[in-house]
């Protein structure tokens, strides 16, 4: 899920390291110590939490804590209410979770009257912004370009009464409940979990590997890395990341990856933090004729699954439930408009898509079929 493009980080990374055990039997005076075999397994680290914090420290509810009573849904069907969509960007991602979306709106009778996308620029948002107001929409959908302008853009949103539901990236400063109704989400710590099950088991349970993270100081990309580290170390302990290498642009990550594998021939997986992102490190993979090191990443993306149906290094993604985001930001919209409390961050369910059901995987996600260029059709 690439979702803004914040300023650098500096802060430091530090390098997992493997905990190992070592037995050591004296005799009672001068003898020989007794060996510890070459091949002892790592001892695992604790069992991490699935739970997570939203950006302003907000505490997760899943999609099934939404809930409308028939009453409030044949009070919204009458209320002849209209929404509008205010996105960062257009994507897969972005076209299937409107799809979502307007599926759910259609359901409750909310007419939606406009939907604009910016390419991550926040002047182009707010232009956006401005003109969509001009509809006088009771329900907008957005996600901040940038939080940080983002404050003053949708001020006057704020000030009409506009019910704002936000999906992942809220202005900066703003508050659930309100600001703006409520975020949704995918869960970001599960996802972590399904790479680093996925990595893991493609490397039967040990090996080096290569860790990209997202340097930037963004709350849901840095919790879900660290939650692939943490889980990594508890499932697969003998699964050693021995390089990390952070990343801010995209274009950066085959030179990077490139420099990985020179500086650590021995790598035999690699994590990356968003499929886009991947699809550079694929690209030094081939370079390098490393078709031996496997790769797991976020997003469904058609380059990454058109080379993992092929048998090449991509071997799992990790789906956001695009369509179930969609839902779950609609039917807050109708909280919204209800003036009904609802739960401060609301996560969806992610999935893991191999090789095996990417058909399936693709339609649960984007709900639509994978295009020919992945299945071959």
């Amino acid at each position: 899920m690439t979702l803004y493009r914040p300023a650098q980080r500096g802060t430091s990374r530090l390098i997992m390291a493997a905990v190992m055990t070592a037995a050591l039997a004296l005799t009672a005076c001068s003898g020989p110590s007794a060996e510890t075999p070459d091949s002892a397994p790592n001892t695992p680290a604790a069992e991490p939490s699935l739970e997570f914090a939203g950006p302003g420290g907000e505490e997760t509810a899943t999609l099934d804590d939404l809930q409308l009573t028939t009453a409030e849904i044949e009070e919204v069907n009458a209320g002849t209410y209209t929404a509008a969509f205010v996105w960062h960007t257009s994507s897969e991602f972005v076209s299937a979770t409107e799809k979502g979306a307007r599926a759910k709106f259609d359901e409750l009778g909310i007419e939606v009257v406009a939907s604009t996308q910016a390419d991550f620029d926040p002047a182009i948002q707010a232009n956006n912004l401005e003109t969509v107001l001009a509809l006088d929409p009771d329900i907008i959908v957005t996600i901040a370009a940038d939080p940080t302008s983002a404050q003053a853009t949708f001020q006057p949103a704020v000030d009409a009464g506009v019910k704002l539901v936000i999906m992942t990236t809220p202005p900066a400063g703003y508050t659930a409940g309100e600001e703006f109704v409520s975020i949704a989400t995918v869960s970001l710590t599960e996802q972590g979990k399904l790479d680093a099950e996925m990595l893991g088991e493609a490397l039967g349970g040990q090996g080096e590997i290569g860790y990209l993270y997202h340097d930037a100081d963004f709350w849901f990309t840095n919790q879900r890395d660290q939650a692939f580290k943490d889980w990594t170390a508890f499932l697969h302990p003998d699964v050693e990341i021995v390089a990390e290498e952070g990343f801010t642009d995209e274009a950066a990550t085959q030179e990077i990856a490139a420099a990985m594998l020179a500086r650590n021939p021995n790598i035999k997986g690699i994590y990356v933090a968003w499929a886009t992102a991947a699809q550079g490190v694929l690209s030094a993979l081939r370079d390098a004729g490393r078709m031996d090191v496997k790769v797991v990443t976020n997003d469904l993306d058609a380059t990454l699954a058109a080379d993992m149906v092929n048998g090449g290094n991509v071997i799992g993604l990790v789906g956001n439930a695009s369509v179930d985001l969609g839902t779950a930001l609609a039917t807050i919209g109708a909280y919204g408009v209800l003036e009904k409390k609802a739960p401060a961050l609301v996560a969806v369910t992610p999935l893991a898509v191999t090789a095996d059901t990417i058909v399936d995987g693709w339609q649960a996600d984007y709900g639509v079929e994978p295009p020919a260029s992945v299945t071959g059709d």
